[in-house]
């Protein structure tokens, strides 16, 4: 089993395993008003942020998949995290029993079209080497840039529902749906 997060490559990002050094960029991340504003709107402790990174890390031991750090491939900087976990959230079968795709950037890396890209290449490698045939994401429905990502990715909206005090979209996307250009 995969107990590390490969390295990816897209034209523009370099997709690599969480490292020690990572922390204060995340924290930085997860602080930041803009990042924070569709996820709950609080920014979160130093002790939060490290238990993440941890978490990032553990997943690929544990599931065989997980998160990536994504990195600009010309200036080696830290724009965000984008990957696939179980996140085993309580919200029904449909959702659950799904790798869930997930993508924060910082807000330099807004508006380049980095999370499709990054997305785009996790979701791939999931695809080949897992056989995934369904994965799945949750959406603040506020959350427009996200909305747009999920939707160039092919995911649609199959429910809304309650999480952590936020009525939140879920989406699927079916890779047969891809495969038929949907």
């Amino acid at each position: 089993m995969i107990t590390a997060a490969p390295e990816l490559r897209t034209d523009r990002l370099r997709l690599r395993p969480h490292r020690r050094d990572d922390a204060d960029q995340l924290l930085a991340m997860w602080q930041d008003p803009v990042v924070v504003r569709h996820f709950g709107g609080q920014p979160v402790a130093a002790e939060d942020s490290w238990n993440r990174l941890l978490r990032y890390v553990g997943h690929w031991v544990v599931n065989g998949y997980g998160l990536w750090a994504v990195e600009e491939r010309e200036s080696g900087h830290f724009v965000g995290d984008v990957g696939l976990f179980e996140g085993r959230r309580g919200l029904g079968d449909r959702f659950d029993t799904a790798p869930e795709a997930g993508w924060v950037l910082l807000p330099a890396g807004h508006g380049k079209g980095y999370a499709r890209e990054a997305v785009k290449a996790a979701l791939a490698w999931g695809e080949s080497q897992h056989d995934w045939l369904r994965t799945v994401c949750m959406i603040d429905p506020d959350n427009a840039p996200s909305l747009r990502t999920a939707d160039a990715l092919g995911y649609q909206v199959f429910d809304r529902q309650p999480y952590r005090g936020r009525e939140l979209l879920l989406l699927e996307r079916r890779r047969d749906w891809h495969l038929e250009g949907r």
